[in-house]
């Protein structure tokens, strides 16, 4: 028999396991370099980039410049939504199956 109490338990126990797993993501840092080194960028895990090095040699071209960003930053986002849909399905399968014998 379908019982609501435990429903909002295991609906509450999800919340504070995205909660805490949203946390544990945003301390993760994604480096990804273009380039061969000539641009660095770092993402944490909700996608915010928190640091960039431009190598001084590629200030003189503005579309090899323009190039490598862009391959840096689509790196780096695939990067942090890979790492999200990771940690998204360990943690559902930590739950098991929330309906017991249900099959």
């Amino acid at each position: 028999m379908f019982n609501m109490g435990e429903m909002g338990k295991m609906l509450e126990g999800m919340q504070e396991n995205a909660e805490k797993l949203k946390s544990e993501l945003a301390n993760k840092t994604y480096t990804v370099r273009a380039g061969g080194g000539l641009v660095s960028l770092s993402v944490n895990g909700n996608g915010e980039v928190i640091d960039l090095i431009i190598d001084d040699t590629t200030l003189t071209d503005k579309d090899m410049l323009q190039i490598l960003l862009i391959g840096a930053i689509n790196d780096a986002n695939k990067m942090v939504q890979q790492n999200q849909q990771q940690s998204a399905m360990g943690m559902l399968g930590n739950m098991g199956n929330p309906f017991g014998g249900v099959k």
